[in-house]
């Protein structure tokens, strides 16, 4: 494992590659945030628009999830195999493309196809932009960035929530039964202006020194096979505590009698959360380590339960919305930095990525299991238990992991 380096003080070129690329990780996960929370807004009006019902609609979300190994594998082979940021626009082009296909398709079969089609682009997005804006970033302040790249997945959460309370009431109007369609075209188009932040940052200095062939990937995987398991296994605690507290909850809220516009200023708020979150814990994981931060996040989020499926007591539930995605978040936060300081430099592109979507994955039952509960009992009961036991699996995880924190993406120490 490599060791921490002394670290130069950057130029005012590397400073500027630096920042456009986070901004360029940042804005591609933002977008493709964007998109995926447009559905958990909508499902409602999807399932009478299509004739099915909501755990129907909730499948869509779960096969997005499921699918997105697939887009990792794919994308981040190209990564390390041919650079990170052609990949990056070819991928934000494709899943642009995917979501304004959504809001045309003419029957459920074919929306499910197209949320597989968007899960593959989705889990191709994350492990390229994190890599590349973190092999990019000072050791020193890989936390915080970590916070800064994670919580793009947060605004896009924000900004979809502000497009449903702003723009989906005149959608309805203009066309009525199919405004939800107009939401997804939103999704999609904003996506290619990261194209032109990704136009601006160059390859990093660490790709060009652990450039990869498919010879050395043969010989390096069999030896990092207990470290990616503990990745996965991780990263698939992370995943059920995220989208468990994320993807339902607005459908949560409307079955407890809440507007449109309610869930969506509701939602809001758990997104300032979640931002501020992931900037604080990050910020804390650079000070006190990676481990550390997640757990206090994590045990601080149990104790929340209570007041965020308090849904019939607003003053419970702006308090709880906004600690639990403020937790939830802040341990996000720091799961680029860890991942990728806990994978091997010449397999970056591939090795965090596809650890992180296959947790996805194995994760992706819970928006339909707590849909399935929630018609059976009460989404407050479902989801309430649900996330309870998830916090406590995913805090002994993290107990018993590694961490490598401010490990050199280098070969070689540069100062």
């Amino acid at each position: 494992m490599a060791t921490a380096v002394h670290v130069p003080t950057m130029t005012k070129a590397e400073r500027a590659n630096q920042r456009n690329a986070v901004l360029a990780g940042f804005l591609g996960w933002t977008l493709d945030a964007f998109d995926f929370f447009i559905l958990t807004l909508v499902i409602d009006d999807i399932a009478k628009s299509f004739g099915r019902t909501r755990p129907d609609i909730a499948l869509t979300l779960t096969v997005a999830l499921a699918a997105r190994p697939i887009g990792a594998v794919i994308f981040g082979i190209m990564a390390d195999r041919f650079g990170r940021r052609l990949p990056l626009m070819i991928n934000v082009v494709f899943y642009a493309v995917i979501s304004v296909l959504s809001g045309l398709a003419p029957s459920y079969q074919v929306f499910l196809i197209l949320r597989v089609l968007f899960g593959i682009g989705m889990g191709g997005e994350w492990g390229v932009g994190a890599s590349l804006a973190l092999e990019s970033a000072s050791p020193r302040l890989r936390g915080l960035l970590s916070g800064l790249l994670q919580e793009g997945y947060a605004l896009g959460n924000l900004l979809s929530a502000l497009a449903f309370r702003l723009l989906y009431p005149w959608f309805e109007t203009l066309y009525p039964a199919n405004g939800w369609r107009l939401m997804f075209f939103l999704g999609g188009l904003p996506a290619l202006l990261s194209l032109f932040i990704r136009a601006k940052v160059k390859e990093s200095d660490a790709w060009h020194e652990h450039k990869t062939d498919w010879e050395t990937y043969k010989r390096s995987l069999p030896k990092y096979w207990r470290r990616f398991v503990y990745l996965v296994l991780f990263m698939t605690m992370m995943s059920f505590m995220s989208h468990g507290t994320q993807d339902m909850y607005p459908t949560l809220l409307g079955t407890a009698g809440y507007s449109k516009a309610r869930i969506a200023d509701v939602t809001m708020l758990s997104g300032i959360g979640a931002i501020l979150g992931g900037l604080a814990f990050g910020y804390y994981s650079d000070k006190k380590g990676r481990r550390r931060a997640m757990m206090i996040a994590m045990a601080l989020g149990l104790v929340v339960v209570p007041f965020w499926i308090s849904a019939h007591n607003a003053w419970y539930i702006l308090i709880g919305v906004f600690l639990m995605q403020f937790f939830v978040q802040g341990a996000w936060g720091i799961v680029p930095a860890h991942v990728n300081e806990l994978s091997p430099n010449h397999l970056r592109g591939f090795f965090p990525g596809f650890a992180y979507q296959l947790g996805v994955m194995f994760a992706a039952s819970i928006p339909y299991v707590e849909a399935a509960l929630g018609e059976r009992f009460t989404y407050t009961q479902a989801m309430g238990g649900l996330v309870a036991v998830v916090f406590v699996i995913a805090f002994i995880v993290v107990l018993l992991g590694p961490e490598a924190k401010g490990v050199s993406f280098r070969k070689q120490s540069h100062g």
